[in-house]
């Protein structure tokens, strides 16, 4: 079993995957993954650029309703990967793999978009605000009859 703190790196590249799929990072990103979990075996690096690939369409595929749970399901798939990645390695390898994945995670992290946010604003008098991608909001003004 993992130590903690591998696991926790595992599932940081799965959501790094998931999320990036898609985005201006995506084709790096994709490359890099698959050379890490092809191990330097070019046949192997093909299968995983070919899942990588599917889990882009997967995302891309999934309507507004499935979206949250498809890409949910995308991050358990890629932690699990990297787990097993770094499962099977030996004591040498899991650290060369650790760190590799810890830099891809990063490298991640930097290219998304800054979250969004609002700082330093007043408002007076009656307000609505709203941020983010995909929010959904819903008013009732008045009373309920």
């Amino acid at each position: 079993m993992l130590a903690e703190t591998l696991m926790a790196l595992a599932a940081a590249g799965g959501t790094a995957v998931a999320q990036a799929a898609g985005t201006d990072a995506w084709e790096t990103l994709r490359q890099r993954v698959a050379r890490l979990l092809g191990r330097g075996n070019p046949e192997r690096e093909q299968v995983e650029l070919e899942r990588l690939d599917r889990t882009a369409a997967a995302l891309e595929a999934a309507g507004q309703d499935a979206a949250e749970q498809v890409l949910a399901d995308q991050e358990v798939s890629w932690r699990t990967r990297f787990e097993t990645l770094l499962e099977d390695a030996d004591d040498d390898e899991r650290e060369e793999f650790a760190a590799a994945l810890n830099e891809l995670v990063e490298q991640a992290r930097h290219a998304q978009p800054a979250a969004g946010g609002v700082s330093g604003n007043t408002f007076h008098g009656p307000t609505a605000f709203q941020t983010g991608g995909n929010s959904r909001q819903v008013n009732h003004f008045g009373s309920e009859r």
